[in-house]
């Protein structure tokens, strides 16, 4: 989609529909104020027939409204004024995302309410309006036909700004929420992309893709052979109950001076999760095709900052497999070696991300990087923890801690720091190896962290625990895009521009 910036008279500006906010009660946002001036007082009189209360997400489209050019003029609800919420700032610029695509206009102008959220300010409201529309106009057709697809799809969305001076700022913010969404998008579709298509050779392909449309980023490939040679018997012990490949993506982003020690982004790249031999149940298999949501974020996140072109110095990493079930596949018993050198004990093949992240994480050593954020969709333990809503944030580093939960609130996508203490540690003791690869049902999340943490001493370190926010069930089944906003929002303010 396009975004424009605009100001001057709303009243006089031509567009198929101007996008007005009302609270509850039917109180006037100050742009609809403005517009009920220019027409003596007619949107006033209007509403007091009682066909929308201004409850967050109602939406009521109006035409021929006196002393407005806009062809129409479509009301969306904001909830109280007192009360006026992000999320419900949000749920109002979805609804009508929604009515603008079946209303065949292509185009809108919306204004923004002159008073947000208290949490918001110009920068941010901008940059939540792009996200926000972005996120409701995407559709997954790849492999359907969409025959509900708008035929008049929405192209361009104008954002009106009450004053001249605040231009740059919004401008700021749409280009920076855009590169966001576009990153969202990529790590969503690769999400909803079944596992016969979207394997560990698809995912390499996608990076190269990247790395052939942005100059800055260099992608390199690491295949079965090579990662053998180097010891990753962790990694490419999840690969054999597979006939595809595993695959080590890294992708190298130079946007600052060499000698900058890198940021590191390792996602976990799990294309299709049947559990191998501690086999899944059939019910809901299929959204294992989503634990490689990691991954697929990493790859979003790294397609945003080269749009924006950052300068930072920037690695993305992506171990990439299949955990299937097969005569060559991990046995619980079986003991494998890890790139550390250190010993693991599979007492259960379904917990097989922390050994793909394992190996990966031992070969950030050789970046010297400043920090290493992994992220995957590593547990159920921490969805039961924590539900859908935030991510499950581990790190023993308060300061990183810090930063990654504010990044979280400001983006709109949200993390919760869950303790990484060393009581845990025993819970991983082994009699026959120097840890297993899971510490019992209690404290799963943790156990998880505790193990990743074995390997990550080197270097300052966070881990993403995703599992509960990447994908939606039900009606809306179909990947989330998260954590792209917050890992985005991030390396905006490492680079100074957030």
């Amino acid at each position: 989609m396009e975004f424009k910036i605009k100001t001057g008279d709303l009243a006089t500006h031509k567009t198929p529909c101007l996008v007005l906010g009302i609270f509850e009660k039917r109180k006037l946002s100050g742009p609809a104020e403005r517009i009920d001036a220019a027409g003596d007082g007619h949107l006033s009189r209007l509403l007091k027939k009682g066909d929308i209360e201004g409850e967050a997400g109602q939406t009521l489209m109006l035409y021929d409204l006196p002393g407005v050019t806009a062809e129409r003029v479509l009301l969306i609800g904001l909830g109280k004024k007192k009360e006026f919420t992000r999320a419900n700032y949000r749920k109002a610029l979805a609804a009508a995302t929604t009515l603008l695509q079946q209303s065949g206009a292509g185009e809108a102008t919306l204004a923004l309410p002159e008073t947000l959220p208290n949490t918001l300010d110009l920068y941010t409201g901008v940059r939540d309006a792009v996200v926000t529309v972005e996120d409701k106009v995407y559709r997954y057709s790849r492999t359907k036909d969409d025959k509900r697809a708008p035929k008049t799809p929405l192209k361009r969305l104008n954002l009106w700004v009450g004053k001249k001076s605040e231009t740059a700022q919004a401008e700021r913010a749409a280009r920076h929420g855009q590169a966001m969404a576009e990153g969202i998008r990529l790590a969503r579709e690769l999400g909803n992309l079944p596992g016969n298509i979207c394997t560990p050779s698809y995912l390499a392909e996608q990076a190269r893709a990247l790395g052939n449309q942005y100059p800055r980023l260099e992608v390199e490939v690491l295949e079965e052979d090579r990662m053998a040679e180097l010891g990753m018997g962790a990694l490419l012990s999840v690969s054999r109950g597979s006939r595809q490949p595993a695959k080590l993506i890294v992708m190298h982003y130079r946007g600052a001076a060499k000698e900058t020690k890198p940021l590191v982004l390792v996602g976990k790249g799990l294309t299709f999760d049947a559990g191998g031999i501690s086999l899944k149940p059939a019910a809901e298999m299929d959204e294992m095709k989503y634990d490689m949501a990691g991954g697929a974020a990493v790859i979003g996140t790294l397609r945003a900052v080269c749009e924006l072109e950052l300068p930072l110095h920037l690695i993305g990493v992506v171990p990439a497999s299949e955990n299937l079930p097969d005569g060559a596949a991990n046995k619980p018993g079986d003991i494998v070696t890890s790139l550390s050198g250190q010993t693991i004990e599979i007492l259960n093949t379904d917990a097989e991300g922390r050994l793909i992240l394992c190996d990966a994480l031992t070969y950030c050593e050789r970046f010297d990087p400043e920090i290493v954020v992994d992220l995957a969709t590593l547990t159920g333990a921490c969805v039961v923890a924590l539900g859908k809503h935030p991510a499950g944030l581990f790190t023993t580093d308060d300061r990183l801690a810090a930063e990654l939960l504010a990044a979280g609130e400001a983006a709109g996508d949200r993390a919760w720091r869950l303790p990484l203490w060393d009581e845990y540690q025993s819970q991983l003791d082994s009699n026959f190896a120097d840890m297993a690869n899971v510490g019992g049902r209690d404290g799963g999340a943790i156990t998880a962290a505790c193990f990743l943490a074995r390997f990550t001493k080197k270097y300052r370190w966070a881990h993403l625990d995703i599992a509960g926010i990447t994908w939606l069930t039900g009606k809306e089944k179909g990947g989330t895009g998260r954590p792209v906003a917050l890992l985005t929002h991030w390396l905006l303010e490492r680079a100074g521009q957030g």
